[in-house]
């Protein structure tokens, strides 16, 4: 278990995914995220099954401090020659958004990404409209590196993709 401030982070199980299917076919939960689909209990095991054998991806399940489940977090495309990483996270909890769980948790994660894996970049993309997320972002250490326009089609509309990146001082 990785533990920080507000939040727990810790191996994902597949009981999990229970839980996660409701937040993942949740449109308001998914309304930033680049699902498009509804995705099935068969679909989601499936996934489950096909993530353990991947090497280049870590996702994490996000507790409070009291052992709730409230969301995931994940590390992909861990680039091991250039030491960078891609973060991505989701609240599935809605009681818990604007609490500063997603701030704890990204921190905590960020931190383990440099401490533990010796990562000097982590890096994300973000919708444009996401504004709370990027706040978010900026508050934890990340900037703002480039966008890329018209990079993403939702709701019936393209929109920009913001890219961000924090580094590691340290090395």
């Amino acid at each position: 278990m990785i533990e920080g401030k507000k939040v727990n982070i810790r191996a994902l199980e597949k009981d999990d995914i229970k839980k996660a299917i409701k937040w993942i076919n949740d449109p308001e939960v998914i309304k930033h995220l680049s699902m498009v689909f509804p995705i099935s209990m068969a679909e989601e095991e499936k996934w489950f099954d096909d993530y353990l054998k991947r090497k280049d991806d870590k996702i994490f399940a996000i507790d409070t401090k009291d052992g709730k489940y409230i969301g995931n977090i994940g590390l992909h495309k861990m680039d091991w020659m250039n030491r960078k990483v891609m973060l991505g996270i989701m609240i599935g909890e809605k009681e818990y958004w604007n609490k500063g769980y997603g701030t704890d948790a990204v921190k905590t994660t960020v931190k383990f990404a440099f401490e533990e894996l010796n990562m000097h970049k982590v890096y994300l993309g973000v919708m444009g409209f996401n504004e709370r997320a990027i706040k978010t972002y900026e508050k934890c250490g990340f900037v703002k590196e480039g966008i890329s326009r018209d990079d993403f089609y939702k709701n019936g509309k393209y929109h920009d993709m913001v890219w961000m990146s924090i580094l590691n001082e340290k090395n």
